[in-house]
């Protein structure tokens, strides 16, 4: 059987796309080319599912979200409060897995940090 070998990228809808590319770029350095290709460090990635009623991405119109991996989260919950950035105040710990936060984009996309163990 074939088998997938990873994610090859995440597409937003955006009202203003420069303007979000911007946002991603300048609060979370997501350094993408003129083609959207961003090399991403090695490390594990999640793929799960939710119930359909799940809070858990924020907006109950959101039915997907993007996590990422960050090496410091407080440090980057800070650098997102810092350039105004709509940064959830709860953090949650999972003893093996890592510690998780969330901002929103300009778009009102929940994101989820996560700082693996």
């Amino acid at each position: 059987m074939e088998r997938v070998l990873g994610i090859g990228g995440y597409f937003l809808r955006a009202t203003d796309p420069t303007a979000l590319s911007a946002w991603y770029r300048d609060c979370l350095g997501l350094d993408a080319d003129e083609n959207g290709l961003w090399r991403q460090a090695a490390g594990p990635t999640v793929f799960a599912t939710f119930e359909h009623g799940t809070d858990y991405f924020g907006s109950p119109t959101q039915r997907t979200m993007l996590n990422f991996r960050v090496r410091d989260l407080d440090a980057m919950l800070a650098q997102l409060r810092a350039r105004g950035a709509d940064v959830s105040e709860e953090t949650q710990d999972m003893e093996g897995v890592g510690r998780f936060g969330w901002v929103t984009d300009p778009e009102g996309n929940r994101i989820e940090l996560w700082q693996p163990a």
